[in-house]
């Protein structure tokens, strides 16, 4: 698990951003999967919510003990325990007027974004544990998303020889992407136990 000891203070970060923001942007790419043309899955893991979390003090100019804690507390639920994935998944839509319009077609989307390993049933994500994101009438372009797995899933997910498959079943937007090798294989660390420590 992260904690405060794991974080740069606001000084060092100032220093090293740059370097530290372009391999974070790097690594999150390579754990970004695109569902059709308008929603991605950022799977998450330690390097991504470092990241998050580092930004969010610098930005905010966030230095003393239970500020930084307030940031911990919020984002490292994101972090995989080593049994689950878990990833935010945006909803694109660069025009104001169009996004508002599909976010109401959308309602519920969240509880219709699944994974699947080769042979097994798929995985409906479990939304938004730490807060509704959603209203009666729309849903929102922003949504924290956890699939749990089994050990046979996890232990099938590791053979690079099956598929994983990644997708959303919603009336107003059906899609599923076969994830690639590389991707996968990035993913499977996030299975390993007591992964924060390497």
């Amino acid at each position: 698990m992260l904690t405060s000891q794991d974080l740069y203070s606001l000084e060092h970060y100032s220093i090293i951003r740059a370097d530290f923001k372009r391999a974070a942007v790097a690594h999150r790419r390579q754990r970004q999967v695109r569902l059709g043309d308008h929603m991605t899955l950022h799977f998450e893991d330690v390097q991504t919510i470092k990241y998050q979390i580092q930004e969010m003090l610098f930005i905010e100019k966030t230095f003393d003990r239970q500020g930084i804690q307030d940031e911990l507390d919020a984002y490292t639920p994101l972090i995989p325990s080593g049994r689950n994935l878990k990833a935010t998944l945006t909803i694109e839509y660069g025009d104001a007027a169009v996004r508002a319009a599909k976010l109401r077609e959308l309602h519920g989307v969240e509880h219709r974004v699944y994974v699947q390993v080769s042979g097994h049933d798929r995985v409906l994500a479990t939304a938004n544990e730490d807060m509704p994101r959603s209203t009666d009438e729309k849903t929102s372009a922003v949504h924290f998303l956890r699939f749990e797995f089994t050990d046979k899933m996890i232990g099938d997910f590791r053979d690079l020889d099956g598929a994983f498959r990644v997708g959303v079943d919603h009336p107003a937007y059906n899609k599923y992407t076969e994830v690639n090798n590389v991707t996968k294989e990035i993913l499977t660390k996030d299975f390993y136990v007591n992964r924060a420590s390497h």
